[in-house]
């Protein structure tokens, strides 16, 4: 066989190789030692958030018509304050009594008729969610408590390597949100105002900052080490 027709690794190996680890005897073509292969690079969350992680009825954790149902909406911003296109928002809640509907809730799955718990939603018009849900119930803190009714919240977007967790509490629910453990825990109300979703005609709204933006007075979302 003619030189030309070798392969690299080949035609750099050592005739008088001492076992060198990762350089082949000439001839054999086999390393001396397993291959290698390193860590491979995280890949960021988005954009490509349509495929298999939503579905038609996403955005809808309870049917259109559902009595007492709510739209939870908002905008979400990057760094410089601009909305972003292709994020999308996941909730998780319990019901109006608290209870989730999943059976690993120790007081009983929720009974409410159609309530899932889950929604989820793209980012349209401009960066807007919207989840079509019920206003959650007080839950257990799991110290002998109860938290204020809040909605559980995930942000996937472009940039991120993982999802961030947020919360959305209500404006009318003032005396629940003093003595949640979570709210209390923050350092200012600046960060609680973060959270906290505001009445609208049909529901409530909250914008999520995912970087504070101070050319525009928009202060970062309190995200949570989960």
């Amino acid at each position: 066989m003619s030189i030309e027709h070798l392969s690299p690794q080949v035609r750099a190996a050592i005739a008088d190789n001492d076992r060198v680890p990762g350089i082949p005897r000439r001839g054999s073509g086999f390393l001396d030692e397993p291959f290698r292969l390193g860590t491979t690079p995280s890949a960021t969350v988005g954009p490509y958030l349509a495929i298999g992680l939503t579905w038609p009825d996403g955005p809808y954790a309870v049917a259109e018509g559902t009595p007492g149902a709510i739209w939870l909406r908002g905008h979400v911003y990057d760094g410089n304050g601009d909305s972003v296109p292709d994020a999308m928002i996941e909730t998780w809640q319990a019901d109006p009594e608290g209870r989730f509907a999943h059976p690993d809730d120790p007081r009983g799955a929720a009974t409410t008729p159609g309530f899932r718990g889950l929604g989820r939603s793209h980012t349209v018009d401009g960066g807007a969610y919207a989840v079509l849900t019920l206003k959650p119930g007080w839950v257990p803190d799991g110290e002998g408590g109860l938290q204020a009714p809040h909605v559980d919240v995930s942000v996937f977007a472009r940039g991120l390597l993982d999802r961030v967790v947020t919360r959305i509490y209500f404006a009318d629910e003032a005396a629940a949100n003093a003595e949640d453990a979570v709210l209390r825990s923050l350092p200012d109300d600046t960060s609680r105002r973060t959270l906290i979703a505001q009445p609208t005609g049909d529901g409530y709204v909250l914008d999520l900052h995912l970087q504070d933006c101070a050319d525009k007075g928009f202060h970062e979302t309190v995200f949570f080490a989960v």
